[in-house]
């Protein structure tokens, strides 16, 4: 089986092996059809990017595939479907339990009337008819309890423990506009809308949670991987409307708009054996079982047992979203986060702190006027500061800085609205006067975190915009780092348990602009840097939408902290004080500071779920019920020492 994955903030998890066939084989196949409707509505979330880390490109997504049902026929000409399999006896009375293999439960296992039972007799499909009398959920399991007619004792329904239920094919619901079965999807030719070219057919559909995944076999014409033909390859599509905007189902054929190098990047590459692959993939799935064995141990030492309520019940698709967030809780960061609601010790004012290096009288503070930061300030205007400019220039040019980009967006909805922070940011790239010249970016690595709404628009944003002149390879879209949200109960003040949104999401709020730094650390990126010889770190936290002549990522900054030698840099707006943060960090300093960073626990209003007598419960506060944990990437300055060189520049109107 072919392994694919898609790029974006999270760790991989490799694909389930699926089976595939080739739709244009002489021979016949069973025809396929998924059990849920593929919706329109659900191709909308799959963050997907081309922007590759270390020079590879890769595609990222977790496993969340159910079985398709397989087609199947009767020797009285009915079109059946399977719907699930019968796995054990329930009780004395001949009731019989099914694990489903459809997403409609409710019309397949509780609608009295006649189904099929198919086993092995010999070596041979043996179909029977029955009559379901009834079925009911499982109280406790994800199955289903039927009842057969003429099947009354525990002796009986034994014999059938191991059999599939079909159901006829016509009893599908109808579906909305929009909406489809993937047996309808299955064998439809691709071709590119921009060209007509045929790309290839449709060889299966696969369910990744977010969204689904179309598995297509290219048509021998196509030359996507070093300009050679290729046979038998199959390359993995999201069906997202972004990409896929076009589903004819009269004409079965559907037109999809893929990103630049889509369909090269994730064909398989190898000529390792099936077997080897399944192995790796094994392996892989091993390796990601242990990861999340390990998180749930640790969150157990912390008794946050309730977490994995969720796991023992509810669709596949939600498990495994729980078990993602099991996966992304940052516990060394919970753990620290929750010391910081029982300091007692006075709060740390980053004001303060500004304006005692303010009062300094030192060759470490500079005063420069806005009109200075722009990049065709004259010599003449800029006096002795001219040299920090040309320093700082010099540096960016010869790749030994790198940008990092903080977009803070939470509220909004519409991150490439006309006041999104996406919209912002292409405004901002696209004006050399405020950014760093085109022909310098090339050598300059760009790091990006961002809220995890706004990462699929973000990438796309690059896509389109050939990166805006950066390397792709030195493209980093990172999510921001989020904690859980804990209670605050005044029974037992000791004890701060983390609050579900849901019985299968944990409720997170973002840190704030200290987790950067811990980002940087926890992905390698700031080994990564290091190793492409980058000397500093320039961080832009853009907490507000300022008017596009009022920011302005200047070199000046770093060069300004280079000449003086020191290890931070912090440029601030007297009129805007700390709102829009910009700081120079040396690589060596961050290397050193190992991602750390303080929290503040502040008292927040949160509503959330909990589990109740095995019953869900929503608990909506009337007063503040729980714990936010803010890091400020000031709070650094605490962790340097005394003879630490610290650089401010003050930008004054």
């Amino acid at each position: 089986m072919l392994r694919a994955s898609l790029l974006c903030s999270s760790t991989s998890i490799t694909f389930t092996p699926i089976q595939l066939f080739n739709p244009n084989s002489s021979h016949r196949f069973p025809r396929f059809e998924l059990s849920r409707p593929v919706s329109a509505l659900s191709r909308t979330k799959c963050h997907l990017s081309l922007l590759r880390a270390r020079g590879k490109s890769s595609f990222l997504t977790r496993s969340t595939a159910t079985d398709e049902a397989v087609e199947t026929s009767s020797n009285s000409g009915l079109d059946l479907v399977e719907v699930g399999f019968l796995s054990g006896v329930h009780g004395l009375q001949g009731e019989i339990c099914i694990k489903p293999n459809t997403d409609f439960p409710d019309l397949r296992f509780s609608k009295p009337g006649r189904r099929w039972l198919k086993q092995q007799l010999l070596g041979q499909d043996k179909i029977d008819e029955v009559e379901l009398v009834e079925g009911r959920p499982h109280p406790a399991q994800k199955s289903w309890i039927l009842k057969f007619r003429g099947l009354d004792d525990v002796d009986q329904v034994r014999q059938l423990v191991g059999a599939t239920l079909l159901a006829e094919d016509d009893d599908r619901p109808e579906l909305d506009e929009g909406e489809f079965y993937s047996r309808d999807l299955v064998g439809m030719r691709v071709l590119l809308k921009e060209t007509g070219q045929l790309v290839g057919t449709v060889a299966n559909i696969f369910d990744n949670g977010g969204n689904d995944l179309l598995h297509v076999l290219l048509d021998s014409s196509m030359e996507v991987c070093n300009g050679n033909a290729k046979t038998n390859q199959l390359v993995w599509i999201p069906f997202v409307d972004a990409i896929v905007p076009d589903v004819d189902l009269e004409r079965k054929e559907m037109y999809i708009t893929p990103p630049k190098g889509l369909l090269e990047v994730n064909m398989r590459a190898d000529d390792r054996s099936k077997k080897e692959r399944r192995q790796l993939e094994w392996k892989e799935r091993k390796k990601q079982q242990k990861r999340l064995i390990a998180a749930k141990k640790k969150l157990c030492e912390m008794e946050q047992k309730h977490v994995f309520d969720g796991l023992r019940f509810g669709e596949k698709s939600q498990r495994n979203l729980l078990a993602d967030h099991i996966l992304n809780v940052n516990s060394t960061l919970l753990q620290k986060a929750l010391q910081s609601i029982d300091t007692s010790s006075k709060r740390w004012n980053v004001t303060e702190e500004i304006n005692a290096l303010r009062a300094r009288v030192s060759e470490c503070n500079l005063s420069v006027s806005r009109e200075c930061l722009s990049f065709d300030a004259s010599k003449e205007n800029m006096g002795d500061n001219f040299s920090f400019l040309q320093q700082g220039q010099n540096l960016f040019s010869e790749g030994k800085v790198s940008i990092c980009l903080v977009l803070n967006d939470h509220e909004n909805e519409e991150p490439e609205g006309e006041n999104g922070v996406v919209s912002y940011l292409h405004a901002l790239l696209d004006e050399e006067q405020r950014f760093i010249k085109e022909e310098d970016r090339a050598c300059v690595p760009l790091v990006i975190v961002s809220p995890e709404h706004t990462i699929e628009a973000l990438q796309k944003l690059f896509q389109d915009n050939d990166h805006f002149g950066f390397e792709s390879e030195k493209i980093w879209i990172l999510k921001e780092e989020t904690l859980p949200v804990v209670c605050s109960s005044p029974e037992e003040p000791k004890k701060h348990k983390i609050l579900m949104k849901s019985p299968w999401e944990i409720l997170e709020s973002p840190v704030g602009s200290g987790g950067v730094l811990s980002i940087l650390a926890s992905h390698g990126t700031t080994d990564s840097l290091s190793t492409l010889g980058i000397n500093y770190l320039q961080v832009h936290s853009i907490e507000t939408k300022p008017q596009p002549s009022q920011h302005y990522i200047n070199p000046m900054l770093v060069g300004f902290v280079s000449a003086r030698g020191a290890e931070i840099g912090i440029q601030v707006t007297e009129e805007s004080e700390l709102k829009n943060l910009e700081m120079t960090f040396s690589m060596k300093f961050l290397k050193r500071l190992k991602g750390k960073i303080e929290f503040e626990a502040v008292m927040k209003m949160n509503s959330h779920v909990q589990n109740v007598e095995k019953e869900w419960v929503e608990s909506v506060p009337s007063e503040p019920n729980s714990f936010e944990f803010r890091s400020d990437i000031y709070r650094v300055l605490s962790e340097c020492s005394s003879s630490a060189k610290i650089c401010l520049m003050n930008i004054t109107v």
